[in-house]
């Protein structure tokens, strides 16, 4: 008898969750029982997972499959279809403790092969809070979970819900757990995090959060943020910024195009304006600040003056790190229902970007020869910059300690680094 196997696909946030239900199954009694937790971002994300689901089968042909994730909650009928499944379970569902009870090997045949609910109608988010997962170095925490805006590329509205938050109080002792167990970097993670706070009394701001952990965590050597929306940026994060250099010089940005058109059609809330200027604050606040961004190539609509604006966007923002999305219709949502560009197109635009992605790389890692860097070590020869930047080391060092190194080199989008002998005090 084997413990429940797990396969995770999609965001960090998903990865979370899976070290949540492992712990309920294994509480559940739970053996010999593949359980794959899906993301439904893109239609590409949704063949990937069943793809997974039939490669399992095929490995292991007696093991019950269950499915869970964003898209077993948008699609569950897609799912339920599959010879291959037992069951197919919602995001909400899966953290519950007695759905994990209701699938042990005694009564999961007497329970309905779909078990999803509205996901609309929950409103907490703390119930199955974890104690950080990742390397022996990181930890990820999640503090916020759903959406209430509506992009219209974007289905994980409907497969997370509507926007919760997890109260404060209980963000900070668990952080201070984490660290007491040595973890050196928190990540905060969720959907919308500067979302996170209009749902708990009194309404704070992401920013809050941010300056209330770093005060009241003092022992806590680095705070990471996994992703923001730029246009909601408060002035706590933004003195956050400019003041506490335990928060980590890396923003990810929920950008999505450049051209203000798009943006429009895209119904986001920024325009390319707003993007410039947020990043040339938080540089003029962190001089030292890189960004990382998403980007659409391909939208719906998309002309070749469009797509300029994002490849212009690149440098206008001083993008280092790029998640390049080719477009990808997701049906229900009213992009799906837009003017398509040409897939060759798409494929291009894409290609195009991810080289000016390359570009931007380069520039940064050369800039880094003989700046000295507090490393996070992942493991013995691999570290990251507090930017983020890839560090290896030819001797191995200890994994989880923060390391002062000089960079002396940097190949093939790594940086090579060695301790430094005369630390900077």
């Amino acid at each position: 008898m084997s413990a429940p196997r797990f396969t995770t696909l999609g965001c960090r946030l998903n990865a979370y969750e899976s070290e949540a239900m492992r712990e309920l199954a294994k509480e559940a009694g739970l053996r010999d029982v593949q359980v794959v937790n899906t993301c439904a971002v893109t239609a590409e994300a949704v063949r990937k997972a069943k793809k997974e689901i039939r490669r399992l089968r095929r490995e292991h042909p007696d093991a019950p499959i269950i499915v869970t994730g964003c898209a077993a909650q948008t699609e569950p009928e897609t799912f339920a279809e599959m010879a291959e499944v037992t069951r197919v379970v919602g995001n909400h569902e899966k953290m519950q403790p007695d759905t994990w009870k209701s699938l042990a090997p005694d009564l999961i045949g007497e329970t309905e092969k779909v078990l999803v609910n509205d996901i609309m109608s929950v409103t907490e988010t703390a119930g199955h809070m974890i104690d950080g997962f990742g390397t022996r170095s990181r930890a990820y925490v999640q503090v916020q979970n759903g959406c209430d805006h509506r992009c219209t590329f974007c289905i994980i509205p409907y497969g997370r819900g509507n926007s919760r938050s997890v109260p404060a109080g209980v963000v900070v002792e668990q952080i201070k757990r984490l660290v007491d167990r040595g973890f050196n970097e928190v990540v905060l993670t969720g959907v919308d995090l500067t979302s996170w706070g209009a749902d708990l009394p009194a309404a704070p701001r992401f920013g809050d959060l941010v300056m209330r952990i770093l005060k009241l965590v003092p022992d806590l050597p680095r705070l990471r943020i996994s992703s923001i929306d730029s246009i909601e940026a408060d002035e706590n994060l933004m003195q956050a910024i400019a003041t506490e250099p335990r928060l980590m010089p890396h923003l990810h940005l929920s950008l999505q195009h450049g051209d203000d058109l798009i943006l429009k059609r895209m119904k986001r809330r920024h325009l390319r304006d707003d993007a410039i200027r947020f990043t040339e604050e938080a540089l003029k606040l962190r001089p030292d600040m890189t960004f990382g961004a998403d980007i659409i190539a391909g939208f719906p609509t998309e002309t070749e003056a469009h797509f300029e604006n994002s490849l212009k966007l690149v440098d206008d923002c001083q993008l280092t790190w790029l998640h390049v999305f080719p477009y990808s219709a997701r049906e229900g949502t009213p992009a799906a229902r837009m003017p398509a560009v040409h897939g060759a197109d798409i494929k291009k635009r894409a290609a195009r970007l991810r080289a000016a992605g390359d570009v931007r790389v380069e520039l940064h890692l050369k800039a880094q020869l003989g700046v000295h860097h507090q490393v996070l070590m992942e493991n013995a020869h691999m570290g990251r910059t507090e930017q983020f930047a890839e560090v290896s080391f030819k001797d191995p060092q200890n994994e989880g300690d923060v390391l002062e190194a000089v960079v002396v080199s940097q190949e093939r989008g790594q940086l090579l680094a060695k301790p430094a002998l005369h630390p900077k005090r």
